[in-house]
């Protein structure tokens, strides 16, 4: 039997003993709406009160509306859990004996190698496979970083947890990814290299902003961008790429408190540094004009005064083959798909989330995004719609909604 996002609405309810008036008073929602939601005469909303109900019930909205929390092959050689044992590793906590190592680490050099290599199968959306390999990364960076403690060593060992932390996030643990980002800083601090730390604060409020606590995720940035301004003069590519990542970071949240005139200053700013450094990939990363851009997308989408039409204005500016990372090309073209259908364009919605599909199975699969957009599609069709359906069953969406 599919439980239904109502359902869970219920019962997370009657767990916490609210009444239907007292959740809509906290999440400052229509108490039409819950009753709706959980009489299953409505099977999605807005995801923007998604987001005000997971708030109100004190839970992450990835368990609100069953967000798969799985990769889609199974590895032998490693997996989710696997992850989760290398970013929780017992062996670090004080007065836990370590385990002698059964195994020589790799050499310096073949590991920074394998960071490189990771780090191209995260942004190409190929998560079952790096949640295989990422484990014994970690394991391996650790081992290095004791024999080879060089500045180098912690530096790409902080990209590592970066990785961890990246991926464990999108497939809806974030707080694992509150763990590696823990292991990422304080790798960054023995690297001595300031840039390092700002990319890892910037991970730290991407985490917080999947966590729901949107205050906290946009000041941290705000504070390290302050720390880290560089000289438009004598700034080099690198500080202003960290930099404008960090007002990046910052712009999210801002847009989720719905205050999208900040949001809007916070980009415009980060389009400047774009400006400054031309396209550039430093630190696991990648930052361009174009990256700032489709973010403008994205915020326009956000908070409770979503403004649709304003992201597809946003949209024109983009060139989609400019876009050098096919998971952030997918997570544009989602924002794109979420603004055609609110403007009333479901045909095109559905042609652009059928695309993403095609091109990233797997990472689709665990965004919420897409799902609640194609919930809302299927509950608003006027006549049945095969490959809608087809594509409600793929993502793990009622198809007989």
């Amino acid at each position: 039997m599919t439980t239904t996002i109502g359902d869970r609405i219920r019962s997370l309810r009657e767990f916490r003993d609210l009444t239907q008036e007292q959740l809509a008073a906290r999440a400052e929602v229509s108490v039409d709406t819950i009753r709706k939601l959980e009489q299953n005469l409505r099977q999605s909303a807005r995801i923007s009160t998604l987001r005000a109900l997971a708030r109100a019930l004190d839970v992450q909205l990835e368990r609100l509306v069953g967000q798969s929390t799985v990769t889609q092959q199974l590895r032998d050689d490693g997996g989710l859990i696997a992850l989760r044992d290398a970013i929780q590793d017992i062996g670090a906590l004080p007065g836990v004996p370590a385990a002698d190592d059964l195994e020589d680490p790799p050499g310096e050099q073949d590991w920074v190698a394998s960071v490189k290599a990771a780090t191209s199968q995260y942004w190409r959306g190929e998560y079952s496979d790096l949640s295989s390999t990422l484990p014994l990364l970690l394991r391996d960076g650790r081992a290095v970083a004791r024999e080879t403690p060089t500045e180098r060593v912690w530096q790409q060992l902080a990209l590592a947890y970066q990785l961890a932390a990246c991926l464990a996030a999108q497939a809806g643990h974030p707080d694992w990814a509150y763990t590696a980002v823990e292991k990422q800083l304080t790798a960054a601090a023995r690297a001595s290299d300031p840039l390092v730390e700002g990319m890892g604060v910037s991970t730290l409020s991407w985490v917080l902003l999947r966590q729901g606590r949107w205050e906290q995720a946009q000041d941290i940035a705000v504070r390290k961008a302050e720390e880290l301004e560089p000289s438009f003069m004598r700034g080099t590519a690198a500080q202003f790429a960290v930099y404008g990542n960090l007002l990046v970071a910052a712009a999210t949240p801002a847009a989720r408190r719905d205050d999208h005139e900040r949001a809007i200053e916070l980009l415009s700013g980060a389009e400047a540094a774009a400006v400054r450094s031309g396209p550039v990939r430093v630190y696991g990363t990648a930052f361009s004009v174009v990256d700032v851009r489709t973010q403008k997308v994205n915020i326009a989408l956000a908070g409770e005064s979503a403004r649709p039409e304003k992201a597809l204005e946003f949209a024109e500016d983009v060139r989609l083959e400019q876009i050098s990372r096919p998971v952030h090309s997918a997570a544009y073209r989602v924002d794109v798909a979420q603004a055609q259908y609110q403007t009333g364009d479901s045909e095109a919605a559905l042609a652009t989330l059928l695309e993403v599909e095609e091109d990233q199975p797997e990472w689709i699969r665990l965004q919420a995004l897409a799902s609640a957009t194609v919930r809302e599609m299927l509950e608003a069709e006027r006549r049945r719609n095969t490959a809608l359906r087809s594509l409600a069953a793929r993502l793990g969406v009622d198809p007989a909604l």
